[in-house]
């Protein structure tokens, strides 16, 4: 038995629009093919908020509210809400405050945390840091994006890629040898010209100019990706093996961001895990950026066995990346 408290998810919850953008639709859309979209990223479809009332916060309250039914607890009983999300519903006020609203979440200290897609990561590490220093007993952390609003439709090499949807985890204390066990990150902010949304911000304020350049989607440098990505998240994971006197084998799940099926699989080469130990959806629901790890982690929660030793990897903008080391506990 531990010594002091850790924090072990406890809970988890999804969610992701009805609207299907499939591979078919995109035909119609940019020259492209479903043959070619499968072979080079592994995704067949991928879901869209379409509702022009609707936006991030929305999807991320319907993943607590989802949370909070399945783990059969009150909104009242969380201390903190984190969430991760690159498409904020506006600039100048942060997604998790109108969540608390939606969701009503009276009690609760609530905060954004953007860092792309390993936003989740970086707010898992954040809210088990706040339960295990013992202030905080209930945490939601939730990854959401609503990718479709920043994404130009008419760029087949982005389009193709990102998908909308929300996932969360409940975090609280155990004594148990469970929960979360270390996390390695890091960023190098050289590598933030290939990945971003360049307008909106202070740097290129929104004008009729920058709307009229496509400054307000997403750019991406597709090759420095993919290399970047690999790279960073297999040494990441490599770095957690290393640091918890591990080898590959007493690893359960890999469960990394969901970015491409050729990274996904490369990493899992790269460090010698059978396939059938990597978690991957990204065929469903695509690139859906912070949510992908929370999401994975919904869809196979029932294939997920107490002690279970699983490893959450991510790459994203900055660029940032890095592995979280957990055991698997008991859901409520």
């Amino acid at each position: 038995m531990r010594l002091k408290s850790s924090a072990v998810i406890t809970g988890v919850g999804g969610f992701v629009p009805d609207t299907i953008l499939s591979n078919s639709d995109l035909e119609k859309m940019v020259e492209t093919n479903s043959e070619w979209i499968v072979s080079r990223t592994g995704i067949k479809e991928r879901r869209i908020l379409t509702d022009p009332m609707q936006a991030t916060s929305d999807m991320a309250a319907a993943a607590v509210k989802n949370l909070l039914e399945t783990a059969n607890i009150s909104a009242a009983e969380i201390d903190c809400i984190i969430i991760a999300t690159s498409t904020p519903d506006h600039l100048l006020l942060s997604t998790a405050s109108i969540v608390c609203d939606k969701v009503g979440l009276s009690n609760a200290w609530a905060t954004d945390v953007n860092a792309a897609c390993s936003g989740f990561l970086y707010a898992f590490t954040l809210g088990a840091s706040l339960v295990e220093s013992n202030r905080y007993k209930k945490v939601i952390v939730v990854g959401a994006d609503q990718n479709s609003a920043i994404i130009n439709y008419k760029d087949r090499n982005t389009c193709i890629l990102f998908g909308d949807g929300a996932g969360a985890v409940l975090l609280e204390q155990t004594t148990e040898d469970i929960g979360m066990i270390d996390s390695v990150f890091k960023t190098d902010g050289h590598g933030r010209e290939h990945l971003l949304v360049p307008g909106g911000g202070s740097k290129i304020p929104a004008t009729t100019e920058s709307v009229e350049q496509n400054k307000h989607f997403i750019f991406q440098d597709g090759r420095v990706v993919f290399k970047a990505a690999i790279k960073g998240m297999t040494e990441a994971c490599t770095d957690i093996l290393k640091r918890n006197d591990m080898v590959i084998n007493d690893i359960d799940w890999l469960i990394p961001h969901q970015a491409n099926y050729r990274i996904i699989h490369a990493v899992g080469d790269n460090l010698g895990l059978p396939a059938d130990r990597v978690k991957i959806n990204i065929e469903r629901y695509g690139n859906t950026t912070a949510a992908t790890i929370p999401l994975v982690l919904w869809d196979f929660k029932n294939d997920f066995k107490y002690n279970d030793n699983m490893i959450l990897t991510a790459f994203g903008a900055g660029f940032s990346w890095g592995a979280t080391y957990l055991k698997w506990g008991k859901l409520r």
